[in-house]
């Protein structure tokens, strides 16, 4: 799997430097290896904007800005707080795209409506509407903490491609 992210890292780098894309990342159950995947590219300066690593709920509303009401009411790991995560996220910076990740990796921490393997993804390009995605991955917590890296950076390449 690391061949095929590292492959989606290439081609989200040429893609990014060709149209100016600046890439930011709020992660909460990857705990920020999507920004160290996307920074492992010599030259990932050139389009790579910042990550916020917001595990925490204090973390998500004081570095992203999301509504603490929000969490209270749908819990970290839902649609509506990932949509304000990428919100945050380009608010806060000068990125052009951001994704953000929130999710139950597991070993525990699952309940029947969000069993361990659920994450949720959100996609947002400066002045558009977040686009959302949930997902149950399955495998241990590394399995699904690899494979939401790589969702969350073909996302990415899948709404700046052509």
């Amino acid at each position: 799997m690391m061949d095929k992210i590292e492959d989606l890292v290439e081609s989200l780098a040429q893609i990014a430097v060709n149209r100016s894309i600046r890439v930011a990342t709020a992660e909460s159950c990857t705990g920020g290896w999507i920004s160290k995947t996307l920074t492992d590219r010599a030259g990932s300066s050139q389009w790579f904007e910042c990550g916020f690593t917001t595990y925490s709920n204090e973390a998500k509303h004081g570095m992203l800005g999301v509504d603490s009401q929000l969490i209270e009411q749908y819990g970290a790991v839902s649609e509506p707080v990932v949509a304000a995560m990428t919100a945050g996220a380009l608010a806060r910076s000068n990125a052009t795209i951001a994704v953000a990740v929130s999710g139950v990796a597991g070993p525990e921490g699952g309940s029947p409506q969000k069993p361990v393997g659920t994450v949720w993804f959100s996609w947002q390009i400066q002045g558009q509407p977040a686009e959302t995605q949930r997902i149950l991955f399955d495998g241990d917590r590394e399995s699904v903490r690899k494979q939401t890296v790589y969702r969350a950076i073909a996302g990415i390449v899948e709404r700046i491609a052509d």
